[in-house]
């Protein structure tokens, strides 16, 4: 099969948060796959900062209504929408007021690393997973795009592998210099139990989830495929050492001929289709 369908499962898109190059990369590489011929849908999640007035987000009644549970307490998910004219692309916004309203995306105002960072990614994995199914979209590809995304290649490969809209998906983790320097809380494996999702699942692919270094192995460990968006020291021989198909480009909009290659390669073409 070719892939025609890109999911990307963002953290940051300029306009909605401060210029930085995952943000930059978060608007540029999905504009420039969409003009390239791909159908795609893009997510982030709503941070605090992010003014739904000046930016037209609404909220979208038919997506919104689910309680993800999370440790034991439940947490509504909220589905808003917004676009970006000049690129023509929609982004919808996963929302939830404990992990998002008046928060920010990895630390707070003084520089302190949110507690539950663990918690809040394991929430955005879940509710895009879950949002995808409602709208009946199947994806050819997932591409993650930084530490807010770790979870779900995970997920993909364990609580959701039985999804029939899953069935054909393959899925890439980009990561960037920016990674949490906090080790998972100790709440961690609760969190992640779901439908045969465990944490001993993650330790037994070689990540300790004790060491800070974690986040980036998670994302990479469960991929199909790993886009270095620069170097990760450690990061880099991990994913070496598994085996995991790899490739190094810019990250922005010079980078998409190589990505939308890379898309295709992960999809061997059949004899039929030759």
């Amino acid at each position: 099969m070719k892939a025609k369908k890109v999911l990307f499962i963002n953290q940051e898109i300029i306009p909605y948060v401060s210029e930085s190059q995952m943000a930059i990369a978060g608007r540029e590489i999905p504009q420039a796959i969409q003009e390239s011929g791909y159908e795609i849908r893009t997510f982030m999640p709503k941070w605090g900062m992010i003014n739904e007035r000046r930016n037209q987000l609404h909220e979208v009644i038919r997506l919104s209504g689910m309680n993800i549970i999370i440790d034991d307490s439940d947490h509504p998910l909220l589905i808003k929408v917004a676009s970006i004219q000049p690129a023509r692309m929609q982004v919808y916004f996963i929302d939830n007021d404990d992990y998002f309203n008046k928060r920010r995306a990895k630390d707070d105002e003084n520089g302190e690393e949110y507690a539950d960072n663990a918690e809040r990614a394991i929430f955005y994995a879940r509710g895009v997973l879950e949002t995808v199914k409602k709208l009946r979209w199947a994806p050819d590809v997932i591409h993650c795009n930084g530490w807010m995304s770790v979870i779900v290649p995970f997920f993909l490969k364990t609580a959701y592998k039985d999804e029939p809209i899953f069935a054909n998906t393959k899925v890439v983790f980009s990561a960037y210099d920016e990674m949490p320097e906090n080790a998972p809380m100790e709440r961690f494996a609760k969190a992640i139990a779901f439908h045969g999702a465990t944490a001993k699942k993650i330790t037994t692919a070689g990540i300790d989830l004790s060491l800070p270094d974690c986040w980036g192995k998670i994302g990479a460990a469960f991929a199909d495929g790993f886009i270095q968006m620069g170097s990760h020291g450690e990061l880099d021989e991990f994913v070496a050492g598994k085996g995991i198909p790899t490739i190094t480009c810019a990250p922005g909009k010079e980078g998409v001929p190589q990505i939308s290659d890379f898309y295709q390669q992960l999809f061997p073409e059949t004899e039929e289709e030759a």
